[in-house]
């Protein structure tokens, strides 16, 4: 495994009585996609959460690039290089990739006393980061004629703005065409390949197998595997997903 940019130590995470995460230990190496599985109430949403600064861990420590950090919120997980793309994606429709790129992140120019924005700027870099992804995507096509595929592009792109170290992507291939999905896994190739870190949150079993290094699946809210891809098969990971295995 290579060296990790992130630790998660003996976290755990409960809401009163209810114990949504115990114990769990992972380690994210740098430039590697992991794929976290588990069925529904495994404890998925809630350790990216804990990544991510929308949550604090009950128990346990957290540990960005050797040094121990305490979110307060995702703009501070932000700012340490930590992005997130939303299954929904959270896209404006009625506005172009460049807009959505930028969106609460806008460039400025001033002229005299005023600020005002600077859309050919803005345009310019969202150009430059679809090219860096091999996105067909244009700065200026409105989201809401994209394909899905698209979507992804222009989500991803914005995670480029702040040079993110580490991207968690929850089920970016969710509902959309066969053709999508290979755009949108060759995008996680390409992050990767640019040594960003990426969790791959999914239910989509081909998916995962095609592009992440390692396999990390919850059941729950306990760890049960976290093993090389190469080491497991899409059958064993269904048997620990469902508790037909009980930890691998």
């Amino acid at each position: 495994m290579k060296p990790p940019i992130l630790e998660l130590k003996n976290i755990s995470k409960h809401f009163g009585a209810i114990q949504a995460l115990e114990g769990i230990d992972v380690q994210l190496g740098q430039g590697e996609v992991v794929g976290l599985m588990g069925d529904n109430g495994a404890g998925k949403s809630t350790l990216v959460r804990i990544i991510a600064g929308n949550f604090q861990p009950s128990a346990g420590e957290v540990i960005l690039a050797g040094e121990r950090v305490r979110f307060a919120s995702s703009a501070g997980a932000r700012q340490s290089g930590i992005e997130v793309v939303h299954q929904d994606l959270a896209l404006c429709d009625n506005l172009t990739a460049a807009d959505n790129v930028f969106l609460g992140r806008e460039l400025r120019r001033r002229i005299g006393p005023f600020s005002i924005l600077d859309y050919r700027a803005m345009a310019r870099r969202a150009a430059e980061l679809f090219s860096e992804l091999q996105s067909e995507t244009r700065p200026n096509d409105k989201v809401r004629l994209m394909s899905g595929g698209q979507r992804q592009a222009v989500a991803i792109a914005r995670t480029r703005l702040s040079d993110a170290r580490i991207v968690l992507m929850d089920e970016p291939t969710a509902a959309i065409s066969v053709r999508q999905v290979g755009t949108v896994l060759d995008l996680i190739k390409r992050l990767r390949d640019r040594g960003i870190t990426v969790v791959l949150i999914s239910h989509r079993m081909p998916d995962v197998f095609a592009v992440a290094d390692r396999l990390v699946v919850l059941r729950r809210g306990r760890k049960v595997a976290d093993k090389p891809i190469a080491d497991t098969t899409p059958e064993e990971a269904t048997g620990l997903i469902t508790g037909a295995i009980a930890v691998a």
